[in-house]
């Protein structure tokens, strides 16, 4: 199977940390979040995977020489990218991803997925493309007021929290896709996603209920630490 890991970022929202490593590199636990995913990765069957890098790029591709020798019997490849291009362009431009459906994610993401199940349900489903979702609270520590036109009070929540299901950054695209996305431009995944439902194409969604961080923010980075710790033989299985 194969995988293309989206590393290109910036993390600006994760500075002055990432003004000297880039994002994926950033360390969970003892190992930098890239290597975590590499391992899922290999772990779950992927052979082939391609690390896409723009910002502090040098830093990547040094890392991936020194993963390569960790993981023999995968064979990584790295892309340097002059300029960033979003979750989908630029795939098309890459090498060797014709054939079958590969998995996209970015590197930015910390979980418990199978991503074997992944794969089997894009096919089971038969999708153009298959979208990891998952069902995020969001509490707001505030008060929040309701009321009419006329600011007659109709109820109050105390520090409410809501349910939305959410793009975990991860993706399976079949290889009839890459026509649509263009080799040297900006496209997101949203968009792509858009113009497939337009079109009739089948778009699926693979509901996950374990463990997913999308590791952005301050916050974030601390949650994934305490998360990591805890749950380590979840995060990195063996056998």
């Amino acid at each position: 199977m194969k995988a293309v890991v989206l590393a290109a970022g910036e993390g600006t929202r994760l500075r002055p940390f990432t003004k000297v490593l880039p994002k994926p590199l950033l360390p969970v636990g003892e190992k930098p979040m890239l290597d975590i995913i590499l391992r899922q990765l290999a772990h779950y069957g992927f052979t082939e995977i391609i690390v896409t890098a723009c910002w502090l790029r040098e830093s990547v591709r040094l890392f991936l020489q020194t993963m390569q020798q960790e993981l023999p019997d995968v064979q990584l490849t790295y892309v340097g990218q002059d300029k960033l291009m979003g979750t989908a362009g630029g795939i098309s431009s890459l090498p060797g991803l014709q054939g079958e459906a590969f998995l996209v994610m970015n590197a930015d993401v910390l979980t418990t997925m199978n991503y074997g199940d992944l794969m089997r349900y894009h096919r089971e489903k038969q999708a153009a493309l298959t979208i990891g979702m998952y069902e995020k609270k969001v509490k707001i520590s505030l008060g929040v007021l309701q009321a009419d036109a006329d600011h007659h009070l109709l109820g109050w929540a105390e520090k409410p929290e809501t349910v939305h299901s959410v793009s975990m950054g991860i993706y399976v695209v079949d290889p009839s896709l890459l026509t649509y996305i263009p080799p040297d431009d900006y496209m997101d995944m949203p968009t792509l996603a858009r113009q497939l439902i337009s079109e009739g194409k089948p778009v699926r969604v693979y509901p996950f209920h374990g463990h997913w961080i999308d590791i952005g923010r301050p916050e974030d980075f601390t949650e994934a630490q305490e998360q990591f710790e805890r749950l380590k033989d979840e995060f990195l299985p063996k056998g």
